[in-house]
């Protein structure tokens, strides 16, 4: 039942500094790269008890049309409520797109947010993961002094895991499409060694691409997210397993030379890195060649299925965060994934946007449900903010961030359950208006890390790790 509720300059040891960039990116496997361990540090708890392990994110950045998707109004007249219809979904009362039928059969694992609401107006994940609502000042692009990300401040309250990264971003880092570095998912002040590990991957298509355009008939990118720190070195052999550890001796030797008294702590984290480096399990997870043809069938071979499927090998071998954009590029541009509806809102839509993401996104609920991981995986879904209610003379919807969407599915959810009302319109929440923050702090609530875990910025000045927000109770079992 539904309830409405830099250069190759040596150093003096002889050490390049691309030799310790490539060290310090070690530090995904648990921190190898910062020289010191923030004071803070020693105040850090879990709830060890709380439902969720993982958490795997999916981004439609952009902005999703949520009154074409998961917030429906076909009473409305023409110009409102567009070209799709409504059709039922597994919970009674709750219906969604008629373009996304594989989803409406997973919906009883969920709590659908139709009140979205906030004021950062731009194209970034910064908002839905470091729970900022404001104005965007200074831009979109990442900035060191950036409020940390879900999954980086995760790392730092000290969920981690073995042999695996703890935090992975897929396919590759935010904005890539227009070579910029879209700020979200980084450990911004506290510090490069909580940054996600970042993949990548080549694109092919079957199609022709000439004279394609990603804001009409985009082509179909097909690829595999891929681990380029890892796969260019394969089977990692004695010599260079002994360059490594050569490497890291002579970090720890430049560490005790500048007065640095943490070399006890130094070698936890050399420990972990040289895990990381000689463990199959990372690669092994990545390797989605694995699958059963029916599994890569159900979940596409294309780059967004291809990542979602990464994501729950991933989630099996022990990954805390995983994050998805949809997102790619074509021949150095914005490519197909692009949820930016400002013309060919419906059209988009039907013939390449909400198949793909109804195909890979229900596989990726039911096969976590088959595999029993449901229960203590949050998987999320949502893009940075909703579409305008009234349709344009593009035949688009334009930017919204008033009211938009969030898919909560899985571990600690309130299933069977819709949060919050909107207006005739879907312009505005009647009820329950949920901040960025508010969806933040629930995420934190589900992992087991106090929402106001208090966290430092380099100059000292303490923040909360949700800022201001609280977890939405009606979202939460």
């Amino acid at each position: 039942m539904l309830s409405v509720l830099g250069s190759d300059r040596r150093l003096c040891d002889g050490l390049t500094r691309r030799d310790l960039m490539q060290v310090g990116g070690l530090g995904l496997a648990g921190g190898l790269s910062l020289p010191t361990l923030l004071a803070s540090e020693q105040a850090r708890a879990v709830d060890a008890s709380a439902p969720a392990k993982s958490v795997i994110l999916i981004n439609l950045m952009g902005g999703p049309s949520h009154i074409d998707m998961f917030d429906m109004k076909p009473e409305a007249p023409a110009e409102i409520r567009g070209e799709f219809r409504p059709i039922p979904s597994s919970v009674p009362g709750l219906d969604i797109c008629e373009l996304m039928p594989l989803t409406a059969k997973t919906m009883h694992h969920s709590c659908v947010v139709r009140t979205h609401t906030h004021l950062y107006n731009t194209h970034s994940p910064y908002n839905i993961l470091t729970g900022y609502s404001g104005p965007v000042i200074n831009g979109n692009h990442f900035k060191p002094t950036d409020h940390p990300s879900v999954g980086s401040v995760m790392q730092h309250a000290g969920i981690g895991s073995v042999g695996v990264p703890n935090y992975v971003w897929m396919p590759t880092y935010p904005g890539h499409s227009q070579g910029k570095h879209r700020a979200g998912p980084y450990g911004g002040f506290l510090g490069q060694r909580f940054d996600p590990l970042f993949t990548s991957y080549t694109p092919k298509f079957r199609e022709t691409i000439e004279g394609r355009n990603a804001h009409i008939d985009p082509p179909v990118p097909y690829a595999a997210p891929q681990l380029p720190a890892l796969d260019d070195q394969p089977g990692l052999g004695a010599a260079r397993l002994g360059r490594r550890r050569d490497l890291l001796a002579a970090v720890d030797k430049i560490r005790r030379r500048l007065g640095d008294t943490s070399s006890n702590t130094l070698g936890v984290f050399q420990k972990k890195a040289l895990e990381l480096l000689t463990s199959t399990r990372t690669r092994d997870a990545f390797d989605i060649a694995r699958e059963s043809e029916s599994t890569r069938t159900r979940y596409g071979d294309h780059l967004f299925g291809s990542c979602l499927l990464a994501a729950r090998r991933l989630v099996e071998s022990g990954t805390r965060f995983v994050g998805l954009t949809f997102e790619s590029q074509l021949n150095g541009k914005i490519g197909a994934g692009q949820w930016d509806t400002h013309g060919n809102n419906f059209r988009l839509l039907k013939n390449f946007l909400l198949p793909t993401l109804d195909q890979c996104y229900s596989a990726l609920v039911e096969d976590l449900s088959g595999r029993g991981m449901l229960d203590d995986t949050l998987v999320v879904l949502m893009g940075e903010m909703g579409r305008t209610p009234k349709v344009n003379k593009s035949a688009g919807r334009d930017h919204w961030t008033q009211c938009g969407f969030i898919v909560y599915t899985g571990a600690g959810v309130r299933r069977s359950t819709v949060f919050g009302r909107s207006d005739r319109q879907a312009g505005w929440p009647v009820d329950f208006p949920v901040s960025s923050a508010d969806h933040v702090a629930t995420m934190y609530k589900l992992v087991g890390v106090d929402p106001q875990m208090p966290i430092f910025d380099r100059t000292g000045r303490e923040h909360r790790a949700a800022l201001d927000g609280e977890p939405i109770s009606g979202v939460i079992a």
